[in-house]
């Protein structure tokens, strides 16, 4: 490897609520471990691994130039996303204009389905579902309604199509939230599939925003496949979403992007993301993009997936042969895995909350699967150098699963 994906970062005291979080909001971050042992940082969703060196080359670069006012995007800025996309995703004929800057992906989010929507309009989504989708549209005033994915004869999660045309048949829905690839089951969409549900959504007249903020994360030998692609209809009808965060660990510079292809949805979404004056963007975060997506940037997303392939292969196969009862899903996309514990829970004669606990007192940091509505679930993040992952799993065997 060219990287560093091997070095363990020492991340506390530095801004993370990864480990500096821990015990800090009951409910939602997991408890500290018990004395003896140090923390692995497996739930929320950021890596442990130091990003492209060319992303604090060039912060550091801009911010040697003390002055720091306002400013417009660079052509720089743009033509990065163009060739990003183009060279990644095969796509063509991408246009600044229909570029758009976002605050966060759940910002973006918002400001579409203000568009599309009232408040108490009921928007589709599938289940498990992303807890930021949860959060954001409950406080937002939109009604869910979850369309439960379904595992198929080789575990493999599929959307339920008939499930999701009764429901957009029957409750008069307008919109319909995507996650591409899905977070927190890891499915990379297969384009019949795409094209399916988006025949579906054309069908019944529905706008889409889709999620691809985990587009660039894509596991041993799968393809993305960008829902504007799949039809002329799709591209006119669909709002995406994208940021660098995920894939180069920048969600603490803030700092996401549309693409929209339809003018009127366009100008109606920028226009809804000015109102509350809150959408401006950073020239940090500026500069931090256009790092990352220099050449040395391609090389490190594809280093990425290579070790994060390696990291979900080891604990999938790790669970298979040593976790009798835990049932998972082997991700296509993203660096998280959703455990089914319901069978070992159920063996044992214990809680998910117990379970749970038994991992944080010996310092694995995993996530409640619940809030993602996985009944007897978790979250489990493989970002971490393998040495790393191989001692958290050496710690799930001896303290938790087969103690």
């Amino acid at each position: 490897m060219k990287y560093d994906f091997t070095s363990i970062m020492d991340r506390k005291g530095r801004d993370a609520i990864a480990v500096d979080g821990l015990g800090m909001n009951p409910g939602f971050a997991p408890d500290p471990p018990k004395e003896g042992f140090d923390i692995i940082p497996m739930w929320i969703a950021d890596m442990n691994f130091p990003t492209v060196p060319t992303i604090p080359e060039a912060i550091i670069e801009r911010a040697k130039h003390p002055a720091y006012g306002y400013f417009n995007p660079s052509k720089e800025y743009f033509d990065s996303i163009i060739k990003w996309h183009e060279t990644r995703n095969g796509v063509e004929g991408l246009t600044p204009e229909c570029i758009g800057y976002e605050n966060g992906v759940l910002g973006g989010v918002i400001s579409a389905l203000n568009v599309f929507c009232s408040k108490g309009d009921k928007v589709l989504l599938h289940t498990p579902t992303y807890i930021g989708f949860t959060m954001c549209m409950t406080n937002n005033g939109y009604d869910m309604v979850l369309s439960p994915l379904k595992q198929d004869e080789n575990g493999v999660w599929r959307m339920d199509f008939e499930d999701m045309e009764e429901k957009l048949k029957t409750q008069n829905i307008h919109a319909a939230v995507f996650c591409s690839p899905h977070n927190p089951c890891g499915r990379v969409w297969e384009r019949w599939e795409i094209e399916k549900a988006m025949e579906l959504y054309k069908k019944y007249d529905v706008f889409v925003v889709s999620d691809e903020i985990w587009s660039d994360i894509i596991l041993n030998g799968h393809k993305h496949v960008p829902t504007q692609s799949v039809s002329e209809d799709a591209k006119m009808r669909t709002a995406a979403m994208y940021a660098p965060s995920k894939t180069f660990n920048l969600a603490g510079l803030v700092g996401s992007y549309h693409i929209i292809y339809n003018k009127w949805m366009r100008d109606r979404i920028i226009k809804e993301s000015s109102l509350p004056h809150y959408n401006d963007m950073n020239v940090l975060s500026m500069h931090a993009l256009i790092g990352a997506y220099k050449p040395e940037g391609y090389e490190w997303a594809d280093e990425l997936c290579q070790v994060i392939s390696e990291n979900v292969n080891y604990a999938c196969d790790y669970i298979k042969d040593h976790f009798e009862g835990v049932k998972v899903s082997k991700p296509e996309g993203t660096y998280m895995l959703f455990l089914d514990c319901t069978e070992w829970c159920e063996k044992h004669g214990k809680t998910i909350e117990e379970l749970e606990k038994a991992g944080w007192d010996v310092g694995v940091a995993w996530q409640d699967g619940r809030m993602f509505h996985g009944p007897c679930s978790i979250r489990l993040n493989l970002a971490l150098p393998l040495e790393r992952v191989k001692e958290a799993f050496r710690r799930m065997d001896t303290y938790v699963f087969n103690a």
